[in-house]
C-alpha cells in the first residue's frame, strides 16, 4: 500500500512568491537559491523551525522578502510583535523588582550603619585605657610642669599598640633603628642615599598586611 503523501500548507505560498519573482518551478528556485529542494520540502510542509539558518539567508534574496517577513510567512509558531504592549503580569512584575531593589539598598544602608557602629564600639573598648585616663593625666601635667613625661607615655603608647594590632597594622622600624636605606619603604628627609646605605629612622611609618600606608621617614647617618 502506498504512502499517504505528506501534506504541504505552504506550497501555494511558495509558489505565489516564486511568481512575483519569475521562478516557474520549485527546482529552479533550488538552483537560483544555491539550496536543497528537501529544504524546499521542509519549507513547504511548513517545517521551518527544523530548516537552517543560512537556507533561509540564501532564499530571502531570492525571494526578494526580508528574512523576518520570510520567517513570518512560513512558521507555525506564533512570534511576539516588538512593538506588543506590556501584559498587566509584566507590569506587576516590573514595579515588584523595584520594590525588592529599593529594600535591598535599604537593607545595605542598614548593614553600613551597624558595621560602622560596631567598628566604632569595638575602637572604643581598645582606647578605653586612654579615654579614661588621659585627661588627668593631661590636668596633673598642666597643675606640675615638672612632672616626668615618662609617666604619661605609656597611657597613650599602649592603648594605641592594641589598637594597632587589632587592626594588622604593624611599624616598618622603630624611631631610632639605623638600617639599610629602602626607597619602597623609606622616605628621605634630607640629603641623598643610595639602596643599602645605612639610614636612621626619624619618624615610624607603618604597613597593614603587604599595604604598604606611610613609608618611614629616614635621614642619612
Amino acid at each position: 500500500m502506498p504512502n499517504a503523501q505528506c501534506p504541504m500548507p505552504h506550497s501555494q505560498k511558495l509558489q505565489d512568491l516564486m511568481q512575483q519573482v519569475g521562478i516557474s518551478s520549485f527546482k529552479a528556485l533550488s538552483r537560483t537559491a544555491g539550496v536543497s529542494e528537501r529544504q524546499l520540502l521542509r519549507l513547504r510542509q511548513g517545517k521551518l523551525e527544523q530548516m537552517r539558518v543560512d537556507v533561509l539567508l540564501k532564499l530571502s534574496p531570492v525571494l526578494q522578502m526580508p528574512l523576518n517577513e520570510l520567517i513570518a510567512t512560513f512558521s507555525t509558531v506564533e512570534l511576539l510583535q516588538e512593538k506588543a504592549a506590556p501584559s498587566q503580569e509584566l507590569l506587576q512584575e516590573i514595579t515588584d523588582l523595584r520594590k525588592e531593589y529599593q529594600r535591598s539598598q535599604l537593607q545595605l544602608e542598614q548593614q553600613r550603619e551597624i558595621l560602622l557602629q560596631e567598628l566604632q564600639q569595638s575602637t572604643l573598648q581598645l582606647l578605653e585605657s586612654l579615654l579614661l585616663q588621659w585627661p588627668t593625666a593631661a590636668q596633673k601635667a598642666q597643675e606640675n610642669p615638672q612632672m616626668a613625661a615618662v609617666k604619661i607615655v605609656p597611657l597613650v603608647q599602649k592603648p594605641l599598640e592594641k589598637l594597632l594590632q587589632a587592626w594588622g597594622v604593624e611599624a616598618i622600624a622603630p624611631v631610632g633603628a639605623e638600617l639599610p636605606y629602602n626607597p619602597q619603604l623609606h622616605q628621605l628627609m634630607e640629603g641623598t642615599s643610595l639602596p643599602g646605605e645605612i639610614v636612621k629612622v626619624r619618624y615610624t611609618g607603618y604597613l597593614q598586611g603587604d599595604k604598604l600606608l606611610y613609608r618611614a621617614k629616614v635621614s642619612p647617618v
